[in-house]
């Protein structure tokens, strides 16, 4: 159980939101212009010509003179704001796949920087049914057609780039979590009090040499003002398998009971359109999707493209975040799965590219 009383008192921001209002709004959502769309392609151009690898390509190797206004506000939005943003307009049918994965690394490059998204080193994920199957040790959700339970990244920002959509399914739910602490204050403060105590989570398999298969974390937490949440239902129920794990007491069973029946109750529903593009700062909101059913041609399958973003405006985390996040302060680089040659963010891999150059 909590040892203060941080957790009881209510939140309040702009962070604070039901998804009923937000689909209501429409300031979170950026429609871009024909003169954007023409920016993006010649920064492809550039990109193309330079015949760049994608990981050295940064911010000023990818210019977005016009595209690049709209930043400024998309990172306040971001951490200051309701948390969300979603770019839009993006012409999938003039736009190749490999002209999306570029639109999304270099808008990436100029609101953040990419870390690790598994222990092989992956900074550009595609997600994407591979036929893996959920509740394997090792097993990760964006593998999968299944639906996905509430849950966030291990990164301060989440950018989403749907490339092709399925047949059907595949919703995107999206649910402020500050707003899930307030509706658990109002009706049962005494399980609020149990999300900021000590869970065990499961790294599924993704461990660093010499961590122990799980970690010790609160689901919510609450420093200097600002609120942040680190959560997966799945990777709690994962961390149960282990020999020395603490079995969960009732109290803490009942507490995520009612964290996943408000996420669904107070949640955003919305279906990404192929050229979307969705960013989620994770500390402020968690997000699901339905299962999927897909199309049998190969190549009208659904595919979202990802990156993990840590961002040069993030909040500072309470101290003992450092066991998954590495540093917590204010704008440090962070978050992201360590790979085996310990590159977990991209600066990393760039410093240690050029030594060895």
């Amino acid at each position: 159980m909590a040892t203060s009383n941080t957790s009881r008192i209510p939140l309040a921001g702009p962070d604070v939101w039901l998804g009923t209002e937000l689909a209501q709004r429409t300031d979170w959502i950026h429609v871009l212009t024909s003169e954007e769309i023409s920016d993006l392609q010649r920064a492809i151009r550039v990109v193309r010509e330079a015949r760049a690898d994608m990981y050295t390509v940064t911010a000023e190797n990818f210019p977005l003179p016009v595209l690049s206004r709209r930043f400024a506000a998309i990172s306040h939005a971001l951490e200051h704001g309701c948390g969300i943003a979603n770019i839009r307009g993006i012409p999938t049918d003039t736009f190749s796949m490999e002209d999306l994965r570029w639109v999304l690394w270099g808008i990436g490059a100029h609101l953040g920087t990419a870390v690790s998204q598994n222990k092989t080193g992956e900074y550009f994920a595609e997600v994407r049914d591979y036929g893996e199957q959920l509740g394997r040790p090792d097993s990760r959700g964006y593998r999968t057609a299944s639906s996905l339970r509430f849950h966030t990244d291990r990164c301060d920002v989440v950018a989403l780039l749907c490339a092709r959509q399925c047949k059907q399914g595949g919703e995107s739910r999206i649910v402020s979590t500050p707003a899930i602490h307030n509706a658990m204050l109002e009706r049962r403060p005494e399980l609020l009090d149990e999300l900021f105590g000590n869970y065990h989570h499961s790294r599924q398999n993704e461990q660093a040499e010499g961590e122990s298969p799980y970690y010790v974390n609160p689901v919510f937490g609450v420093h200097k003002g600002r609120f942040t949440s680190q959560y997966s239902r799945s990777y709690v129920e994962s961390a149960q398998k282990f020999n020395g794990t603490p079995r969960l007491r009732k109290e803490q069973d009942e507490a995520l009971d009612m964290l996943a029946a408000l996420a669904d109750e107070l949640c955003l529903q919305t279906r990404m359109a192929p050229g979307d593009i969705q960013l989620l700062n994770n500390h402020v909101t968690y997000h699901s999707r339905t299962s999927i059913v897909d199309f049998d041609e190969l190549e009208k399958r659904r595919l979202v493209y990802r990156l993990w973003l840590s961002m040069p405006d993030s909040r500072e985390l309470p101290a003992s975040y450092d066991v998954l996040w590495g540093p917590t302060a204010a704008g440090a680089l962070r978050g992201g799965v360590t790979p085996a040659n310990g590159l977990r963010t991209l600066t990393q891999w760039r410093d240690s590219a050029a030594r060895a150059a």
